[in-house]
């Protein structure tokens, strides 16, 4: 009986020490709930030997930090300045980094190593920014700097992550853009870098912004700032002033072509063009059937073809009768297309129209035939037959309804099947809009007075009008003081972008690193403009000098 007692507890002992262990088991691999997340890169707790060293003689280096890390990219993000022949050996123990020399070092040379984004914490990725470990193998350590600020020139916003890159005049021509620059820093969020412990010298500068960092200069759409003139650096020197821009491509190419799902050609071009022009070569007989749309800005086109009965099709693109590049697509001679009639509307997001406004129809295909009869316009639940649709003399996607609008009625305007026919005998199904007319108290008009720096009328200024939204509403090039009339904007805040238009071309023209050639100045002018609801302002824009660039 005892027997029996005794192995009983120890049963149940026995279970109730595995249901502690699997309690605190899976306790201990839960995630703290609750409290802020942790924003701190890793911290440096020691350094041996220690950072700025003199007399360095060490045949490696150990850094522990506070935390557990590790090492990203570091073959792309860890640079030393002066380079060594033999890379350095990198290996993580624990929360430090031992690096070892497998190069002698040179006598009386001060060694930066930058580490870049190199050091992640493991836990949440956050990355300590311009770390450098610095060390001299003489008594003097290069201790002169450069600090200074990148700018976008589009958007006039300080940049941050951006990289700045330092290349000595001896090492520019043979670096930029094939290698990576020993020197260089990460821009903050304010837009500010330092480069340090730099030694005398004459030196060339750069700032970098890439989707894809490896600090080298080599894709057109990557923006790119620097300074015409070489740095001579005798004392510490701030204020450097760096302008990011995209660089027009030297030569035109067509970056995307395809077919798309209805049938239609899309291309994509890497620069704007001023008068382009378009040609079928092949098949033959077929280019005169060609229906073209190219883009508002000039750099995509999109071509429509009644025949689509070939497996290969050869285009080629001009520039004010010049030609450009010729591109060959294939597709499958019976593929088969979908296509579905979509129509768009000159209608705001809140369903209205501007008072006084035509009501444009913007179909997604270009239309061969079109029947009013079948479109029915109610007014309040009251079918309204005193309308006109027109099709637009350039482009055949466009249509102009017009009515005699009226305020505080609900409309409905419904096109019934068979009501458009595109080129490729396809009707549209039942297609319906709701709307009704904005209110004209929503709407309000400025009057700009606009001075500019040079009265001689030989300088040009593109004058831009942004929304809240930075999006340009409205462009104008002047030449001479003038007043600008905005009348029935919608209500809400606007500011003016100034393109120095030098070339007098009427737009903005990009820069050139090789030539050396900077980007057309821009500048935002910093005062809101305030167009109140049914009011008419004025106010002024005074054009500021052009500033001299280094």
């Amino acid at each position: 009986m005892a027997l029996k007692l005794k192995s009983g507890f120890f049963l149940q002992l026995l279970v109730l020490l595995m249901a502690v262990l699997v309690f605190f088991g899976c306790a201990s691999i839960q995630k703290p709930m609750g409290g802020p997340r942790d924003r701190t890169p890793p911290k440096l707790l020691l350094a041996t030997p220690l950072n700025e060293t003199r007399n360095f003689k060490a045949t490696s280096i150990k850094l522990d930090f506070d935390e557990y890390f590790k090492l990203s990219s570091q073959y792309q993000e860890i640079t030393m300045s002066p380079a060594l022949d033999k890379a350095l050996e990198f290996k993580v123990k624990g929360k430090s980094l031992l690096i070892n020399f497998k190069d002698t070092l040179q006598k009386n040379t001060t060694y930066v190593i930058n580490f870049g984004k190199a050091i992640v914490d493991v836990n949440e990725g956050n990355v300590l920014k311009n770390f450098t470990y610095v060390f001299s193998t003489g008594p003097h350590i290069d201790s002169l700097s450069i600090s200074g600020t990148v700018t976008n020139t589009q958007t006039q916003q300080k940049e941050k992550d951006a990289t700045v890159m330092l290349f000595t005049l001896k090492q520019d021509s043979l670096l930029f853009g094939k290698k990576k620059p020993a020197i260089y820093a990460t821009t903050d969020s304010s837009g500010n870098f330092t480069l340090g412990n730099l030694h005398d010298g004459d030196y060339r500068i750069y700032a970098l912004k890439e989707a894809s960092p490896n600090k080298i200069y080599d894709n057109e759409n990557e923006l790119i700032a620097f300074l015409k003139k070489p740095l001579h650096i005798t004392k510490d020197t701030s204020n450097i002033q760096l302008t990011l821009f995209k660089q027009a491509p030297e030569s035109f190419r067509v970056v995307s072509k395809n077919f798309d799902p209805d049938g239609k050609m899309s291309f994509v071009f890497n620069m704007p063009l001023t008068d382009p022009g378009v040609k079928i070569n092949y098949p033959p007989n077929i280019d005169d059937q060609k229906l073209v749309d190219f883009s508002r800005t000039k750099d995509s086109a999109q071509i429509y073809l009644r025949n689509m009965d070939f497996d290969s099709i050869s285009v080629s693109f001009t520039d004010k009768g010049k030609p450009l590049d010729t591109v060959y697509l294939r597709k499958g001679r019976k593929e088969a297309f979908t296509r579905t009639i979509n129509l768009t509307y000159n209608i705001n997001n809140d369903s209205k129209l501007k008072p006084g406004a035509d009501l444009n129809i913007y179909v997604n295909s270009p239309i061969e035939s079109f029947d009013p009869s079948r479109i029915i316009l109610l007014e309040d639940s009251v079918s309204r037959t005193n309308f006109t649709l027109t099709k637009d003399p350039v482009s055949a996607k466009k249509f102009t309804l017009k009515y005699r609008w009226r305020q505080l009625v609900k409309y409905q305007i419904a096109f019934n099947e068979g009501t458009f026919v595109n080129i490729y005998g396809d009707k549209n199904k039942r297609l319906v809009k709701n709307f009704s007319i904005d209110k004209p108290e929503n709407y309000g008009s400025i009057a700009l007075k606009v001075t500019v720096p040079d009265s001689t009328g030989k300088s040009s200024y593109v004058i831009e009008l942004l929304n809240e939204q930075k999006v340009a509403m409205r462009k104008d090039v002047i030449t001479k003081n003038t007043t600008l009339n905005y009348k029935d904007y919608p209500a809400g805040k606007y500011q003016v972008r100034i393109t120095y238009d030098t070339n007098g071309n009427g737009r903005w023209d990009s820069g050139n690193v090789k030539k050396k050639l900077y980007p057309e100045q821009i500048v935002l002018i910093p005062t809101l403009f305030t167009l109140r609801p049914n009011w008419e302002a004025e106010d002024t824009v005074e054009v500021p000098k052009e500033v001299a660039t280094p």
